[in-house]
């Protein structure tokens, strides 16, 4: 794949380009491009080893690349934090959800942004942080038993449904990005998720960015799907314009080519 990148598209809400990234003599990163429209969902596959993980820190400002920019809505930007990064709007749901048992429903959809009341001694609005939630989840179809329940009592889809919830409440909210989001789901859990996703793409424009190592998801998924392998992207395809078979083969085939380069 080319190197070079057209200069960002207004119609981009995310630019990637050129991004390197090196621990000590490792280089984990080559020169990554990638980019991701507005209401987007967008598939990232590899190996372990091949970039992923350190792709998605480097977004999510966990991490800084060595070399590279990266562009929101066309504005180039540095991300230092990951609080950086939620300011440009970019947020994260990764595999553990980071939800807090035994909390209600609506309190971890508040969780480190609680709504508060009072003056000088403050206190938790939780009739406000209570309708919030149930008017929200109702707005993008989660349905679930009572936003008073703990999550723990929640079945793996419902409580995924709700970190990604959590995450994309904020309006300015525009790029979202999701780490396994379907694993060890069955049908019926996994098709909540696909269903929110791809409302919340077509009905808020939310773009998202979704990595995972299960081809069949990245096809239920994504309107796209890119293939990182030695730090870089090596395919770049919309899922409507391939297939499972041909994804397949393509991997196959690589892994082949990278053994026997190494074994050369």
């Amino acid at each position: 794949m080319d190197d070079k990148t057209d200069p960002p598209a207004a119609e981009d809400v995310l630019r990637v380009e050129g991004i390197t990234k090196a621990f000590g003599p490792i280089k984990v990163l080559r020169g990554v491009d990638l980019h991701l429209a507005p209401g987007e969902v967008l598939g990232v596959v590899g190996s372990n080893g091949a970039g992923k993980s350190t792709l998605v820190k480097i977004i999510t400002g966990y991490q800084p690349p060595d070399q590279g920019q990266l562009y929101v809505e066309g504005e180039p930007v540095d991300l230092h934090s990951v609080q950086d990064a939620r300011s440009h709007g970019i947020e994260t749901v990764f595999q553990d959800l980071a939800l807090v048992d035994e909390l209600s429903v609506y309190h971890n959809l508040f969780l480190n942004r609680e709504v508060t009341s009072g003056g000088r001694f403050r206190f938790l609005n939780n009739r406000r942080m209570r309708a919030d939630a149930m008017r929200y989840l109702e707005e993008i179809q989660v349905d679930i038993p009572s936003v008073d329940l703990p999550v723990e009592k929640l079945s793996g889809g419902q409580r995924q449904a709700i970190a990604v919830a959590r995450a994309t409440r904020r309006e300015d909210v525009k790029i979202l990005l999701l780490d396994e989001p379907l694993a060890a789901m069955g049908a019926k859990e996994a098709k909540l998720i696909i269903d929110l996703v791809k409302s919340l793409a077509r009905n808020r424009g939310v773009s998202m960015l979704v990595i995972d190592h299960n081809y069949t998801h990245i096809f239920e998924l994504c309107d796209r799907v890119n293939v990182v392998e030695q730090g870089r992207i090596t395919l770049d395809k919309r899922t409507a314009d391939t297939s499972l078979a041909e994804l397949t083969e393509f991997m196959v085939s690589s892994y082949r080519q990278q053994v026997e380069g190494a074994s050369a």
